[in-house]
């Protein structure tokens, strides 16, 4: 007989991420002088008792005066009979040289917690002697790193998360270190519509998965005082997990998105239950924002993609 051992889903799965990168790489949170707020919440194989059920929120504000931004983000994720949640402090650094690209640095420092309630078990043999029923708990400081930049038409990231864990994948109340490495075409220059391209490599411990992203924007003309006006936006990812995910969102004003995501996988067998993900995307921008302009006595809001 021979066994293998696996790790199952370890750091949080969201489809939605290509909206904001935040999750696994700190450095996004430099932003164009923004209060950002985003929040997603995903429910895998709907109707499966135990599956995976994410809640994720982050809180961001770049700091003008200070090229800096700071962040707060709070991850709970349940899978089965574990429980892990992770709030984490953000701060990124924005450095530009030019007004036409930026380099940001970012790291996030907090705690992981991971729990299995054994009392869940519902084993066929009462009492199995070969199960643990006991509750374990561990606690343990958490930190992720990464940098992004970003020219008109281009941004380039790569990440490290969950830091402490590098050399204990094996530790089974530990998430493992994960590495991403991304690269976005942007294209906003069109009046009726913007699109964004790109492609996104994930090293999960002893699994690599790649990823690439087609998202469209389009727009609606309001005239030389504010310019377009985004509306929705649709987008497909496909990736080498052999799953496929359609993206939507909708604009209900300006500086306020909701979206949707929904998952399919060409595994069979995993399509009977349904994955959906929802989101909400708020942006604030402050009076001494890039973005905002003065015409007079009026504010004029200037182009900007959201990226």
């Amino acid at each position: 007989m021979t066994g293998t051992k696996v790790f199952a889903q370890a750091d949080i799965n969201l489809s939605t991420h290509w909206y904001n990168r935040a999750s696994y790489n700190p450095a996004f949170i430099a932003r164009t002088e923004y209060l950002y707020i985003f929040s997603n919440n995903r429910h895998q194989w709907t109707g499966v008792e135990g599956a995976p059920h994410i809640y994720n929120v982050q809180v961001s504000e770049y700091i003008h005066r200070l090229h800096s931004a700071v962040g707060l983000s709070y991850v709970n994720d349940r899978i089965g009979l574990t429980r892990a949640s992770n709030p984490m402090l953000s701060y990124a650094y924005l450095i530009s040289g030019d007004p036409h690209w930026s380099l940001s640095l970012g790291l996030s420092a907090g705690i992981f917690v991971r729990s299995i309630d054994g009392s869940l078990f519902e084993a066929g043999t009462i009492n199995d002697p070969s199960l643990n029923y006991a509750m374990e708990r561990t606690i343990s400081p958490d930190a992720n790193t990464g940098l992004e930049f970003q020219s008109k038409h281009f941004i380039f990231g790569i990440s490290a998360t969950h830091l402490f864990s590098i050399g204990k994948a094996d530790h089974l109340l530990l998430n493992a270190n994960h590495r991403y490495g991304y690269v976005i075409y942007k294209n906003n220059n069109l009046d009726l519509f913007y699109y964004r391209a790109g492609i996104m490599v994930v090293n999960r411990y002893n699994l690599t998965v790649v990823e690439g992203n087609m998202l469209i924007r389009f727009k609606h003309p309001t005239g030389l005082l504010q310019g377009p006006r985004e509306i929705f936006d649709l987008g497909i990812s496909l990736r080498s997990s052999r799953q496929m995910t359609f993206l939507a969102g909708l604009l209900l004003r300006p500086d306020l998105r909701i979206g949707y995501a929904y998952d399919h996988s060409f595994a069979g067998g995993y399509n009977r239950n349904a994955t959906h993900e929802f989101m909400i995307e708020y942006r604030i921008p402050t009076k001494a924002a890039s973005t905002i302009g003065r015409c007079g006595t009026n504010d004029i809001r200037l182009d900007d993609d959201g990226s």
